[in-house]
């Protein structure tokens, strides 16, 4: 989905939500979709907020990515690193994607499938638990660090 498009869902969501698409939304907002793969921390978004709009506060960036993460426009992630990092969900995805954690370089991949469907059928059956969403990171070695 192109930016536009998204901008234009997202700020439909705020307004159904009692939010306004504000300029400082925005900007955070577009520094989520121009660095999509980069599982950006709220300081990491503030940085390249700041640059766009020097009169932007973190806690303005803080608030913003709690409104998002509320309107399930993007999913709070913590790695090993013990940072909130924020990642966008992707257009008509019922659940989190999973990812992969290389625990040599940091480096994180993302899995675009739903790899638990069947075990989700199994929780809600065996155990009469209804799940709602889910998260799955696999640890271990990237390609790269694996040829080192």
């Amino acid at each position: 989905m192109d930016t536009i498009t998204t901008m234009k869902k997202v700020k439909q969501q705020l307004h159904e939500a009692g939010f306004k698409l504000t300029p400082q939304r925005e900007a955070t907002l577009l520094v989520l979709l121009e660095n999509e793969k980069d599982h950006l921390s709220a300081e990491e978004v503030f940085f390249f907020v700041k640059r766009k709009s020097p009169e932007i506060g973190l806690a303005t960036v803080y608030r913003t990515l709690e409104i998002l993460t509320e309107l399930h426009v993007v999913d709070k992630v913590s790695f090993n690193d013990g940072v909130s990092r924020y990642d966008l969900r992707k257009e008509g995805a019922q659940h989190f994607h999973h990812h992969l954690l290389c625990i040599e370089c940091g480096n994180i991949e993302e899995i675009e499938e739903d790899l638990l469907g069947d075990v989700e059928e199994i929780v809600e059956n065996k155990y009469h638990f209804v799940v709602k969403d889910h998260r799955l990171t696999f640890h271990g070695l990237c390609q790269n660090c694996q040829k080192k």
